[in-house]
């Protein structure tokens, strides 16, 4: 067999993300035109964009150079409490849901995704040269398994409503950081319980109004970067809103985050 039935046969090569993005409060739609501009086409970065959280595996994860997750460790099988967060016409203008014939009740749980064999595939795919990065509310998982709360070196604290704030450059010596300025955006400010040494952060996040959130006060963590194994990992913040992937600045830090992860810088 030869000549073009050969060339079919041939597996396409993989892109060289992979990334885990979306869930019930983050359309997967505004992650993936957000990151295909500012690391796929700006950077020429391929990435294979899935929804899917049992996709995440030691075998998916095999051939990729970078993992970028942009996404909570929630899923809701069994339905949601309500359609809030999925129908923003629901917030508006509050209609009285009708279907003939009716819905049955739903029990609205949420259930974390992440299995323990994910969690460490991960962690083998960072210590063994992979790189990942993690943005906005994937703090979150680092709730739900050991080996990926360290890998990512934090978990989810919580955030106020959405409302503005700083993003300020704390370490202006770092590669991510290369001619980025303190910028405002209007965004969810994630808070964390952060686990890592403190020379690895290089953002925070300020509210400069005063705002705190409950006893987290007006500042958090907002991104920080190292070395883990043969591997490297960066977390940002920000990212709820496409306006927010889209500022010059952030953008700025997304793409040199990404030369530092896959060491072109």
């Amino acid at each position: 067999m030869g000549g073009l039935a050969a060339t079919r046969l041939k597996a396409a090569p993989k892109a060289t993300a992979f990334g885990l993005i979306g869930d019930r409060y983050h359309n997967s739609d505004y992650v993936r035109t957000g990151l295909n501009r500012t690391i796929a086409k700006e950077l020429g970065v391929s990435i294979d964009f899935t929804d899917e959280t049992r996709a995440l595996n030691a075998e998916t994860l095999t051939g990729y150079k970078l993992l970028i997750v942009l996404r909570d460790g929630m899923i809701w099988p069994e339905g949601y409490p309500d359609e809030t967060s999925n129908a923003a016409w629901v917030n508006t203008n509050k209609p009285k849901l009708i279907s003939e014939p009716p819905v049955a009740p739903v029990s609205g749980r949420a259930f974390f995704w992440m299995k323990p064999e994910q969690g460490k595939a991960v962690r083998q795919f960072v210590e063994n040269g992979g790189a990942a990065l993690f943005l906005h509310n994937v703090t979150h998982v680092g709730l739900t398994d050991p080996d990926f709360r360290h890998v990512l070196g934090a978990s989810y604290a919580g955030h106020p409503p959405i409302r503005t704030f700083k993003v300020k450059v704390t370490n202006h010596d770092h590669p991510i950081t290369k001619g980025v300025k303190d910028f405002i955006v209007t965004d969810e400010q994630h808070y964390m319980e952060y686990d890592k040494d403190r020379k690895h952060l290089f953002l925070e996040t300020v509210n400069e109004d005063g705002l705190a959130f409950g006893k987290q006060g007006t500042t958090a963590p907002g991104g920080w970067a190292y070395d883990y194994g043969k591997g490297r990992v960066c977390y940002m913040s920000p990212g709820h809103l496409l306006t927010v992937l889209w500022n010059p600045e952030y953008i700025k830090l997304q793409q040199n985050a990404v030369r530092w992860l896959l060491r072109q810088s």
